[in-house]
């Protein structure tokens, strides 16, 4: 039984995925309807409704195409897919008291940016040991080029999909985005 329900546009583009409960009250209020259900129906003292696993707006909701989001930690390590980028090493196999940091790789203090072109996860080992050099200064080369991911990626790359929901997906962006949003 899914605790979220994802979230179709009118044109059946997904949006975003909602608690059950928000997306009950978007159907109850005639705003969306239940595409898919999972799970027993919800019971209140005078309707049961499907249990909603998606659901689509009734109205169609304009989505900016050019949007960029901003970096975060959170969708950073879902870029990098929770590796160190210097060593390799995933979040499950670094030692105690060692964690996942963003590394800059022209340092802030150099003239560097937040931007996800110059931003990439590192162990705070390997960030410590990089310190406010460069990468070719301290002999330590990223295992691959940071780059801005596709706004689809970034949107979904912490989110858990059921097999229902991700058949939308597919159907919307095709199944090679699929395949990467599960790889991450």
């Amino acid at each position: 039984m899914p605790m979220r329900c994802l979230a179709l546009n009118a044109s059946f583009e997904p949006l975003t995925m909602v608690p059950v409960r928000r997306a009950l009250r978007l159907v109850i209020d005639g705003k969306a309807e239940v595409v898919e259900a999972e799970g027993t129906p919800v019971h209140s003292e005078r309707m049961a409704v499907p249990r909603p696993a998606v659901i689509r707006l009734v109205r169609f909701v304009h989505v900016p195409r050019r949007f960029r989001r901003q970096v975060t930690n959170t969708f950073l390590f879902a870029r990098d897919n929770y590796r160190c980028q210097f060593c390799g090493r995933s979040q499950q196999e670094l030692r105690q008291r060692e964690c996942l940091t963003r590394d800059h790789l022209l340092p802030l203090s150099r003239g560097g940016t937040n931007a996800w072109t110059n931003v990439l996860t590192a162990c705070s080992s390997c960030n410590t040991r990089k310190g406010n050099l460069l990468p070719e200064e301290v002999g330590m080369h990223p295992l691959r080029a940071p780059h801005e991911p596709h706004f689809v990626h970034l949107s979904w790359a912490v989110r858990r999909l059921t097999r229902t929901q991700a058949k939308y997906i597919r159907l919307f962006y095709g199944a090679d985005v699929l395949a990467t949003l599960e790889a991450m």
